[in-house]
């Protein structure tokens, strides 16, 4: 669908979304952090970027990775108690929870904002703005390759996995799978060797030489330009109220 963040220019988006990110990063106060998750979600509105799709690749996905994560956080961290577990008696402290709450906004916030840039640009451009802005050749290919044979790869376990099962009769004990999973790692890896070899020569045969190469030609407009400034002024902003300890320091500041 076309929307804001799909009229732009890639190298835009890029520098854009990626200095937000690093503002999400390097914020130590939950109001920049929550501030920056709420461009992100109105910059996926006005791109017609379904929050469902947000919710359910983004959002629920994090929560349940970070949070198992960050969950030994809130028992681990030295602190003020806040509650005891009756039959564990593990004391969960304010320092924890702080941490893990910094934890999964800050990953919550900056993947939403990774995931904007794919979904509102296509692959080639992302790689082709990468090597405009000074990105080495080297990261762009490898990131390129890996996008793109990653799929293949799993489309190769899954079949080797069907080949399996089609030629079995009843159910395996435990020792069996483990064996018949270690001999197929082998055979994926050695595929992938044979794949990576084959796949170098037939670039290579074609004219490959490390650059990435497309039919569109990136041009700055003037919305390029606005947007660029936006985005850049937010970043600072961002950047700065980040430096803040905490939401007092806002209240307290002296111009």
């Amino acid at each position: 669908k076309e929307g804001f963040l799909q009229k732009l220019d890639p190298r835009v988006k890029i520098i854009g979304l990626l200095a937000l990110i690093l503002d999400a990063t390097l914020a130590r106060n939950f109001f920049t952090i929550i501030f920056i998750f709420a461009i992100a979600v109105l910059l996926a509105i006005v791109s017609h970027v379904p929050l469902r799709t947000l919710a359910v690749r983004t959002w629920l996905s994090v929560l349940t990775f970070t949070g198992t994560i960050a969950l030994p956080v809130i028992f681990i961290t030295p602190g003020d108690a806040l509650f005891r577990l009756p039959l564990l008696g593990w004391t969960i402290t304010a320092q924890g929870v702080t941490s893990a709450l910094y934890l999964l906004l800050r990953v919550e916030t900056t993947v939403t904002l990774s995931l904007l840039l794919v979904l509102c640009t296509l692959w080639t451009h992302v790689l082709k703005g990468l090597r405009v802005l000074g990105v080495p050749v080297v990261f762009v290919v490898i990131l390129g390759m890996t996008y793109r044979y990653i799929f293949v790869m799993l489309e190769t376990a899954r079949n080797m996995f069907e080949a399996r099962q089609s030629r079995l009769i009843g159910s395996l004990d435990a020792r069996e799978s483990r064996r018949i999973a270690a001999a197929s790692i082998g055979v994926l890896l050695t595929k992938s060797f044979y794949l990576n070899t084959e796949v170098f020569m037939a670039m290579q045969s074609r004219g490959f030489r490390g650059e990435v190469y497309t039919l569109d030609d990136f041009m700055m407009r003037r919305r390029d330009w606005l947007a660029l400034a936006a985005f850049l002024l937010l970043a600072l902003a961002g950047f700065w109220f980040g430096r803040q300890d905490s939401l007092q320091s806002f209240v307290n500041l002296h111009f």
